[in-house]
């Protein structure tokens, strides 16, 4: 007979199968594979969501230097004008007395810009003068139409009483020049002119 310490003193200790040890897993899941692969999709979603807002956004360059050079070029024609409480049209103010023709915003009767004989001759003449190409009016100061620019079109605004440091507001008038593009895009200028002592 056979004690229960086996042979050789080793205990035997039947119908116990011995334990394996587990390896961990290599790899991914067919589940983190699923989670990653959505994860990953919602990222490149969002990136391409973005760069196409911001494309759609932001206009074309050429655009935008062509309708910066419109709006600089008509503030320079502006600000070349006088900007005089009489009308250059009449005589100049005289000491205590009247103008015969009152400079005010807004341009005289028969005053045009593009006229040869009672064209604009002051900086209030410009307020809410407009022009764009649809319309056929966006023209150069001699009155050529810029057939080059295809949907553009320019708007000014002058607005008086514009206090500035020391000079009083009756004597600075605020000049805003907007070109908008043909893919609707703004360009806005201002700047400041100072009366003449006339």
């Amino acid at each position: 007979m056979f004690n229960s310490a086996g042979i050789g003193g080793t205990q035997f200790r039947p119908g116990r199968p011995r334990r394996m040890q587990r390896r961990p897993a290599a790899g991914l899941s067919l589940i983190e594979m699923v989670v990653f692969i959505v994860v990953i999709s919602v990222c490149l979603v969002g990136v391409v969501s973005t760069l196409s807002l911001i494309g759609r956004n932001s206009g074309s360059p050429a655009i935008q230097r062509q309708s910066l050079a419109l709006a600089e070029s008509l503030m320079a024609e502006i600000e070349l004008q006088p900007f005089t409480t009489c009308d250059p049209l009449g005589p100049p103010l005289t000491v205590g007395g009247s103008c015969q023709i009152s400079q005010g915003l807004g341009a005289e009767s028969g005053e045009s810009r593009y006229s040869t004989t009672t064209p604009f001759n002051n900086v209030g003449d410009y307020h809410n003068f407009t022009m764009s190409s649809a319309a056929g009016t966006l023209k150069t100061l001699d009155g050529s139409v810029l057939g080059t620019l295809p949907g553009y079109s320019a708007s000014v605004t002058v607005q008086g009483n514009q206090a500035l440091g020391a000079l009083p507001g009756a004597d600075v008038l605020l000049v805003t020049v907007a070109v908008t593009g043909p893919d609707n895009s703004v360009i806005s200028l201002s700047g400041y002119r100072t009366r003449n002592p006339q």
